[in-house]
Parts: C-alpha cells; sequence; structure tokens
C-alpha cells in the first residue's frame, strides 16, 4: 500500500526575540506554563499545571485541580538550543486524542540570528493526519505570524526568568 502523500501545506511561524537558542529552549521546555496559549486546554477542570518530560519519548502534558493529566503528544526529536519535535494529539474538534497514529507532529527550531538573538520557528506538520477535519485544522492554524502562541512566548523571554 503506497504512502498516503500529503494534501495540506505546513503551517509555519516565527518570532526573533533577544535571548540564545538555549534561553529559547530552557523558556519552551522547563516554563510552558509562561508561554501556552490559556484557551489553549483539555483538562476539563482548571488547569493547574504544564509541564515537558525530556527527552525523546517523554509527554508533554497538563494536569487539572484534581491531578487529571492529559497529554498532549510525544517528544519526537530533544536537541537542546538546536530543536524540538512533538506529535500533537488533537482531533479536528479540538478535544484530545490518545495515540500517535491520526497524530500531527510540531517542530519548534531555534537559530541563532547574532550573538543576542534567535528566531524560533514553529511549525504544524503531517496535518493530513488529523481526516476528515484536517482541513479545518489548517485554516485554524493558518494565520499571520508569528501567531498567539509564539506572541506569547516571545512576551515570557523579555519577561526573563521566574521563579
Amino acid at each position: 500500500m503506497p504512502e498516503q502523500q500529503q494534501t495540506l501545506p505546513d503551517v509555519r511561524k516565527s518570532v526573533t526575540v533577544a535571548a540564545t537558542p538555549e534561553e529559547c529552549f530552557a523558556v519552551f521546555t522547563e516554563r510552558p506554563k509562561d508561554w501556552w496559549p490559556p484557551t489553549h486546554i483539555l483538562v476539563k477542570k482548571e488547569r493547574v499545571g504544564l509541564a515537558f518530560e525530556p527527552g525523546v519519548g517523554g509527554r508533554y502534558y497538563e494536569w487539572d485541580v484534581d491531578g487529571t493529566e492529559i497529554a498532549w503528544g510525544r517528544v519526537l526529536e530533544w536537541e537542546p538550543g538546536r530543536r524540538l519535535a512533538m506529535t500533537w494529539r488533537i482531533d479536528p474538534n479540538w478535544q484530545s486524542i490518545t495515540d500517535d497514529e491520526r497524530a500531527s507532529e510540531i517542530e519548534v527550531d531555534f537559530e541563532a540570528v547574532d550573538e543576542g538573538h534567535t528566531r524560533v520557528t514553529l511549525a504544524h506538520v503531517k496535518l493530513d493526519k488529523h481526516g476528515e477535519g484536517a482541513e479545518r485544522i489548517f485554516r485554524a492554524l493558518d494565520g499571520p505570524s508569528p501567531g498567539e502562541t509564539l506572541e506569547l512566548f516571545a512576551k515570557a523571554v523579555a519577561n526573563g526568568p521566574r521563579s
């Protein structure tokens, strides 16, 4: 059986921030609560935390006030200061799915522009894996750059370390 051809293009957005690639990677993976859009939530009750488990195979997930956890996906690539890739376990109705078979992927690249600035590019790829509603997901993501997520990320970087 031939591999399914991708019909939807990737959605790529980027932002340049005043920080090193290593600092950007740390903000992205160690402080997701500082930049994660508040409307991007899968738990049913009040969300109290977000985290990345470091390394390939780790989860990125959220939990609510009752301790219920929902994984947004699994880490596929973990290269501190350079690249992060993970599955995105969302269905076309913006609900959680429990496996990676129907999950698209997110790629985040951290590229030094000069000594004190980094270009962070976030791409939603393999959107066709969402099936029937993939076009709806594409349309929702395909807006002007940098988009809400990277806009909030840039603010988190600019605000410096949090306690």
